[in-house]
């Protein structure tokens, strides 16, 4: 019997869960909140996050870390990244030593590290790898089709998890770039801030194109500086997954964008957006890494109110 676990029920962790369930026997979705798992058992569906979508048959939602794991042959990380430490560590001693997956995108603010590189602090376990792509939950979720790509140091064992998450519509392709694919998934996030901005500030498609470009250029010139493939950035975990997030207002990166732009401070445009927008988080987090990351920095100005969006714009698009 095939059974996978996913730790984290958001709207990612729930869509994945839902690809996931093409291919297990069985799907174990752990809920930090014993009354949302209690809610999903009873309705078969996630109605704060992915109202509207029934789950599989084969998704059981469990508010025990225990149950969720004993025996999966793989495990699905889908916790926020600044919390992904200290909930992986409470589980560090009862981990089962099978392929891990992680999907948080960011950067951690008080390290400074990946989220794969949090995984590996934390885990004693053989094989940690990153699924990143241009998914958005929610049309995920309504199986609509994508593709995506799960990063991991062995080709051999990529290419066996990808084997679980491939359907007919979720597309998964290996590849061994870790640290390109997590430079991608955290930059992409402060891109779709700026691009939001833009549009919430009512600038054009002029100026939004050049604001994603400059991005990406960024995005790439970081990952050559930390030893990641150029590839990767004009894959689908850096152009793709940087096109969708900031440009959907799906995406909830490019919402507290577009509210900041609409000129509302930022805990106003947090709070309108829903959720978590790691964006707001990793930007500082990547500048103390990195400090020679101009994109970034203005990006950070405005989230901290030293700068008008118009103005970060204006300063973007005169230092190209």
């Amino acid at each position: 019997m095939v059974h996978v676990a996913v730790l984290g029920a958001g709207a990612w962790g729930t869509a994945v869960a839902g690809v996931l369930a093409r291919n297990a026997e069985s799907v174990a979705l752990w809920c930090r909140r014993p009354e949302l798992a209690a809610e999903i058992t009873a309705t078969g569906e996630n109605t704060g996050y992915l109202p509207g979508v029934p789950l599989s048959p084969r998704i059981a939602a469990t508010a025990q870390f225990s149950g969720a794991v004993d025996g999966a042959s793989l495990v699905v990380l889908a916790i926020p990244l600044q919390q992904l430490r200290s909930r992986v560590s409470g589980w560090r001693t009862e981990f089962p030593d099978v392929p891990v997956v992680n999907l948080a995108k960011g950067v951690e603010a008080a390290t400074g590290e990946f989220g794969t590189e949090i995984v590996r602090d934390v885990l004693d376990v053989r094989h940690v790898l990153a699924l990143s792509g241009p998914n958005l939950a929610a049309e995920i979720a309504r199986g609509q089709p994508a593709a995506t790509v799960v990063a991991g140091s062995n080709l051999s064992v990529a290419q066996e998890v990808c084997g679980s998450f491939s359907t007919p519509a979720f597309h998964a392709h290996a590849v061994t770039d870790v640290l390109g694919v997590d430079v991608a998934g955290a930059f992409k996030n402060v891109v779709a801030l700026a691009v939001g901005m833009v549009e919430g500030a009512g600038l054009g498609a002029n100026a939004r194109a050049a604001v994603l470009t400059l991005g990406l250029s960024e995005m790439a010139a970081l990952g050559a500086r930390l030893g990641a493939s150029t590839s990767t950035f004009l894959g689908l975990a850096g152009a793709g997954d940087l096109v969708a997030t900031s440009t959907s207002r799906l995406s909830r990166n490019h919402r507290v964008g577009l509210a900041l732009g609409e000129g509302l401070p930022l805990g106003a445009a947090v709070a309108r957006a829903g959720g978590t927008a790691e964006g707001v988080a990793t930007a500082p987090a990547l500048l103390r890494r990195d400090p020679d990351l101009p994109f970034v920095r203005d990006v950070v100005a405005v989230l901290e109110g030293v700068r008008s969006p118009v103005e970060a714009v204006s300063r973007l698009l005169s230092a190209s």
